[in-house]
């Protein structure tokens, strides 16, 4: 499902229009904002004219980032009224303009998300941000929605728009980043978005009465990606499908699945400044300072032998954390492993850790904090890193450790099928360890494989060498966008 990229150099430079909720660093709040800052760099550095639009939340500094008002308000239509807007501009590191949509009403706020009226406020930067390009009277080829927050443009453009030549070229692509936050609001929400008939409403499971805002994205759009391959068939099935997998069978033919793709300035040991050694694959003999600095930061027994094991992650069921549960105890005791642990989450998994740190703080770290600094330090200091996640659209934390060094163990699904392989030592193939079955036992049994071949020292290189050697950078995710947006131009035309 993934589009073949085959950009030649003497193509015409594409425009596109990149929509997000949030954008990194202005304002995230999860991997989408990554998404959304790194992608139309890459983009732009293909040659393309890639800009971005976000609202403007009342936590983004105008100073801080050097943003200036464009001149002139311009009014949004709602159903009931026109709101007025305003726009806003810096340029990105790296010569992307990000525009900003201002309202006192709508995003004069510190938080992004979390608000009773979020349904409304999205409604409002959907059709704001149409206005916004007759305002800057910028034509873009392409406009790229992503998620639910920005789902309705496409039925805008298909519906409202429609008969306005400044949108008839326009092509849209709808990124899906995880299916489970749909945007789901009561019935009554439907008067709010001013489509009425043309709010095409699937049967959601058990939701015939609300409205699914995501879902508008979906039936729209002239093409629709995922953040990796396998993810984008997994979607298909009831398993992961969130209610909506009957409406993309439907238009699975425009489904496409691309990976996400890493930032290699920020992720690379060779100039990472959180690092007590800087090193690289050709250089990697100096890992293992890290990895001491590592389990003195963490007052662990400080020891190269003894096999570290990494996590950096949201304490979430999806993660997999119900997994380890029953096996933290026999990785700690029998087989003798260290734990180190950064992320924050779900009550029920702090207290399970904070548990497991007290009972073991010889072998245990535990913190339950978002620290960016630590967590560079722990993909360049441990030896495994685990995702055991029940789903998992993509994941960067896997790519991360690749290209630390660190080996990671994770469930085949989603974006870690797509990036990991499972080590075989008969061939020598592989650049980690992948187990399939949704058990503690499976992950169990991939843990203590991956130690074992930590205790074989040459093995381990190599396989350390394969994932360092990776190309996970978002200069080949986009190309194949900008296939992608092609394909999209080409779906447009044919209806």
């Amino acid at each position: 499902m993934k589009p073949k990229a085959n950009m030649d150099k003497h193509e015409p430079t594409l425009r596109i229009l990149f929509v997000s909720a949030e954008v990194a660093p202005y304002a995230k709040v999860g991997g989408l904002a990554d998404v959304a800052g790194s992608l139309p760099k890459a983009l732009h550095a293909l040659g393309h004219d890639a800009r971005i639009m976000m609202p403007r939340y009342g936590g983004v500094d105008a100073a801080r980032y050097d943003l200036q008002p464009i001149p002139g308000a311009f009014a949004v239509p709602l159903p009931d009224r026109d709101e007025p807007a305003g726009l806003w501009v810096t340029t990105m590191n790296g010569g992307v303009p990000v525009y900003a949509v201002e309202s006192e009403r709508y995003f004069a706020r510190e938080a992004v998300y979390g608000y009773p009226d979020d349904g409304e406020r999205f409604v409002f930067f959907c059709r704001a941000v149409l206005q916004a390009l007759k305002h800057l009277d910028w034509e873009p080829d392409i406009v790229h929605c992503n998620d639910w927050h920005t789902a309705i443009i496409p039925n805008l453009l298909r519906t409202a728009c429609e008969g306005d030549p400044f949108f008839a070229e326009m092509a849209t692509v709808f990124s899906i980043h995880n299916l489970a936050y749909q945007g789901i609001f009561d019935q009554r929400f439907l008067a709010m978005t001013g489509l009425g008939g043309t709010f095409l409403r699937p049967q959601i499971g058990e939701r015939p009465d609300q409205v699914d805002l995501l879902s508008q994205g979906i039936l729209y759009a002239d093409a629709l990606s995922t953040v990796s391959p396998t993810y984008a068939r997994e979607i298909l099935t009831p398993e992961y499908g969130e209610g909506l997998d009957a409406v993309l069978k439907y238009r699975k033919g425009r489904l496409f699945g691309i990976l996400n793709g890493l930032d290699s300035d920020t992720f690379d040991p060779a100039t990472d400044p959180h690092l007590v050694a800087r090193y690289d694959r050709d250089s990697l003999d100096r890992k293992v300072e890290n990895k001491l600095a590592l389990q003195r930061e963490g007052s662990l027994t400080e020891d190269a032998s003894i096999p570290v094991v990494g996590i950096v992650s949201r304490l979430a069921d999806q993660k997999g954390f119900d997994l380890l549960e029953p096996i933290i105890e026999p990785l700690l005791r029998e087989v003798g492993a260290q734990f180190v642990l950064l992320g924050t989450g779900d009550q029920h998994y702090h207290d399970f850790f904070r548990r497991i740190g007290e009972r073991f703080p010889a072998q245990a770290a535990i913190a339950l904090t978002f620290d960016a600094g630590l967590a560079q330090r722990i993909y360049a200091g441990a030896d495994l890193f685990l995702m055991p996640s029940r789903y998992e659209p993509c994941g960067l934390g896997q790519m991360i450790a690749m290209r630390y060094g660190t080996v990671p163990v994770v469930r085949r699904t989603g974006g870690l099928a797509d990036t990991v392989t499972d080590y075989q030592p008969s061939s020598g193939q592989g650049n980690g360890f992948v187990f399939q079955g949704y058990t503690p036992h499976a992950c169990f049994v991939a843990l203590i494989r991956a130690v074992e071949t930590f205790r074989r020292p040459e093995e381990w290189r190599r396989l350390q060498r394969r994932g360092m050697e990776a190309d996970f950078s978002w200069a080949a995710s986009a190309r194949h966008y900008a296939e992608l947006y092609r394909k999209a131009q080409e779906l447009k035309a044919t209806g």
